[in-house]
Formats: structure tokens, sequence, C-alpha cells
């Protein structure tokens, strides 16, 4: 049975930057990273829908200690790969990856003071691993369910119907009439892409949201990189970005109305006074509500102007055998249907996590600092900023990790573990957003508490100071051998 210090679960963003820090900070642990797929990289080697980019800037995306060199700060799918492949091969990762296994249950054996894991390989057998840190590292969503509604009468649509999680590279639309169900981050990308070669796209939604655009290069940035190295104008474009997000995300949550007019009116100076931006891009939610979706160089904005796309805001009665019948009795007809209505988030990648025989319910446990549940020893998970970059939060929780790691060998203890007093008080959800994605799972995220370090404040600049500069040890910490 193959024993490691530490099981990174997932080499993708998270997996790939917890590698790097185990391997700078902890330089005498064993490790390896445990990945179901047959390559690197998470969602960006998952999905192949036209037009795939990242919607946080690559000086933000991109790790802090590889810098972004591509001229593009809004990159496409492909150069994002190619970026974590190459961050991989540069720091010797790639030979720790075990490809095509899936972590099936993990379970904590206090007499050991160590996981067990069922590992499904090349899914065909079951094999066991054992850890004495398990750190999950999988991402946010289902790589195989993704959200798909059945709409009424479905089955008679004579064309394709595909959701962008399992895009078909075959596909050939062009001069094909397409819509494009949804209007979040995945359809403002496929529509303008679609719309190069396609006859004509119609995103249809039932409701708005905020749309942003933004320059798919960083101005700033450019300057920078003609008169200082790399590494320093990587730095300082970084911090200009983070600031700048932040500064806006507390402008926004604090003067609402404020700046959901501002957004509005940017649209409409982008679309023209003719265009029904109210009906079609006035969402009844706050700014950061829900996440912004953005749009580089108002790619959009152009497919619309240009009559290649265009919006349709109403509700589905019913598929057709040639379209989609709506509620308001209007029917778009179409060659090609694509369902982009969301993810299904998961918990710890839906792994059975079980101590001692008894089954772990993180929605039953309070989350310490955002990365751990109370009552649950050397585990750590590492999710995201859903107000900024993922990286940001993944760079910090895996340096915190280290962190633990080495206290617990300087304390000569096999365990460490959060643990939950009555004063601990769950106040709140995990994510504070009303997106679907996140309504849909509430009833399996772990909660929040009111106050540090049980309360995951989404914010950089405070948690440097709590994870990465702040004393390791407080009272909720425990270091231990358990008996």
């Amino acid at each position: 049975m193959m024993h490691k210090d530490v099981i990174i679960v997932g080499a993708g963003i998270s997996g790939i930057g917890a590698a790097y820090n185990l391997q700078k900070s902890c330089k005498e642990k064993s490790f390896s990273i445990i990945e179901g797929r047959d390559d690197l990289g998470g969602t960006w080697d998952l999905f192949k829908y036209p037009g795939l980019r990242s919607d946080s800037d690559m000086h933000t995306l991109g790790f802090r200690f590889k810098p972004w060199i591509n001229d593009k700060s809004i990159a496409d799918g492909p150069a994002i790969l190619k970026y974590l492949n190459e961050t991989t091969d540069e720091f010797n990762i790639r030979e720790k990856i075990l490809f095509n296994r899936k972590v099936i249950s993990a379970d904590w054996i206090t007499a050991e003071s160590k996981w067990e894991l069922e590992v499904l390989e090349n899914n065909e057998s079951i094999n066991k691993i054992t850890c004495n840190f398990l750190f999950m590292c999988g991402g946010y969503y289902s790589y195989d369910k993704p959200h798909q509604p059945k709409f009424d009468n479905q089955e008679a649509f004579n064309g394709k119907i595909m959701h962008p999680q399992f895009w078909d590279e075959s596909l050939d639309y062009t001069n094909k009439n397409i819509i494009v169900i949804g209007s979040g981050a995945t359809a403002v990308t496929l529509v303008p892409a679609l719309a190069k070669k396609a006859k004509h796209v119609y995103m249809l939604q039932r409701s708005p949201s905020f749309v942003i655009s933004r320059p798919e290069e960083d101005a700033f940035n450019l300057k920078l990189k003609k008169v200082l190295p790399l590494k320093l104008a990587y730095f300082i474009t970084r911090w200009k970005n983070i600031l700048s997000t932040y500064f806006m995300f507390y402008f926004a949550r604090s003067y609402p109305d404020l700046v959901k007019t501002r957004i509005i009116e940017m649209v409409q100076e982008e679309l023209g006074e003719d265009y029904d931006v109210e009906k079609h891009f006035t969402p009844s939610y706050k700014p950061w509500d829900q996440r912004m979706c953005l749009v580089p160089d108002g790619d959009l904005f152009k497919s619309i102007k240009n009559g290649t796309s265009s919006v349709v805001t109403d509700h589905i009665d019913r598929f057709t055998e040639d379209g989609i019948l709506l509620k308001s009795g209007k029917k778009l007809t179409a060659d090609i249907v694509i369902t982009a209505t969301g993810i299904e988030l998961n918990v710890l990648g839906d792994i059975a996590i079980n101590i001692d025989g008894r089954k772990v319910e993180p929605h039953n446990h309070l989350a310490y600092k955002g990365m751990m549940l109370g009552g649950v020893p050397n585990l750590a998970f590492s999710f995201g900023y859903v107000n900024a970059s993922w990286t940001l939060r993944a760079d910090l929780t895996a340096e915190y990790v280290c962190r633990l790691i080495n206290q617990m060998d300087k304390e000569g203890v096999s365990a460490c573990m959060a643990q939950e007093d009555p004063s601990a008080e769950a106040d709140d959800n995990y994510i504070d957003f009303s997106s679907g994605y996140v309504q849909r799972a509430l009833d399996r995220l772990p909660q929040q508490g009111k106050k540090a370090p049980w309360r995951n404040y989404q914010n950089y600049i405070l948690d440097i100071f709590y994870v990465r500069i702040w004393r390791l040890k407080d009272s909720a910490l425990r270091f231990y051998n358990p008996k």
C-alpha cells in the first residue's frame, strides 16, 4: 500500500500551487497529486467550448511565484492550459501526479493518525493509499454532472442539444442558427465566439446578468514591461489589479444603486440609445450579489450591434421540432441548442469522508478560516474567492497548510484539528451569493460563524494577515497526538 506524508487531490490550479508550496516549504515531506482525469489543468483542460477564457485577469489568476508574461490579461483557455503545463514542468511537479485515479472515499483512522483513501484506478480497480495529511484541491464543481434542467418536449427537437461542459469539438456550426440558453459567464463567452461563424446566435435568458466590458490587454502592464524587469512588472500589475478589484467590490456593496446605474449606462453607451438595456441588461439583484460577467473589449456587445447575435429575455414554454416556443408566444428557430445552464457545485470533491467509520457531513461543520472543517483532523480544502481571482485564495491556503504541517513537526505531534466551541455560532452560509449554483448547494456547504477564525471574509488583503502573517496557533486550533 502506497503511503505519503501528504496527498493532494486534484491537478488543477489549486493542486499545482499546493505542490509548489510543499516543495518549497516542506522539503522533507513526500507527496503525490491524485488526479481523476488523464491530464492536468482542471477546468482549463475539461472545457473545450469556443471562446473559453478567464473571467479574472491573469495577473491575479496566475501564480504569485510564476509571472504571467503573455500580453493578454484576459486569456483564452489554451493559453491558460499552456501556462499551467509550463509551471508544472518548470518546478518538476508532473512526476508527482498520478493520473486516471479518482478518490472515492477517505477514512481517518485515529489510532494510526492517518487517512486511508480508496482510489479508483483507470475506472477498473480500487486500490488504497494512506497519508498523514489530506489536501483537497479538486475545485468546486462536478466534472461529471453539470446543471441540466429538463425542458418540456425537449425530445421533439430535431437538432442537436449540448451542454458546454461536454462540448463536441467535431460540431460544425457554420451558418447555423443557434440558441444559447443562459446569461452567465459561459453564455456571454459562447455567444460572440459562435457568432463569428454561425448564421445567428440567440442568447435566451430568463433574467439579465450584470455584464461589464474590460480591455483584453492591460495597457498599464504593457507599459511597465517596457521599462521594468518582467517579475517586477508582474508584481506591480498584480497588486494594482488586486486593489482595484477590491475597491470596486466594496464600493458596489456600499453604494449598489449608484454602481448599478453606472453599469447600465456603460452598456447603453456600448449598444446605443435605441437598445432596450432595461429589459435585457438590467438585473433585479444588486451588483456583486452574483459574480459579474466579463466581456473582453466588449465582444458580446459588438456581436449584438453587427447583427450576428441577439438577446431574448423570456421564459421557455416548450421545445418544438425546429426550435423553442417562448411563454410570450414568440418562437425561436434553431439548428443547435446549447444549454449554458450552469454547474453543480460539489463539496470536497463529492468524496465520502469518514472519521473512524463515522460519516462527515460538511454542512454540519463550521469552516475554520475558510479551509478546514471544525472537528476534522489533518484535512484542508482549497476554495477560491467568488469576488476575485480563485488563485489568490488558493495560494494563501497552500501556504497555510505548509505552516500547519511544519508546526506539527515542531511540536512533535501527528494531528491538528480546528475545534468548534459554543461561541463559534453558525451565522451564515459559506458563500454569500445568490447565484443558482450556490443556492442549489446550500444544504451541503459548510457553515461559517460570526467572527474569526470561523468566518470566510472573502477579502485577500485581510486574509494575508489572518492566513500568511498572523500567528498560527489560536484557541481553536489543537495540535495533539491521538490516543
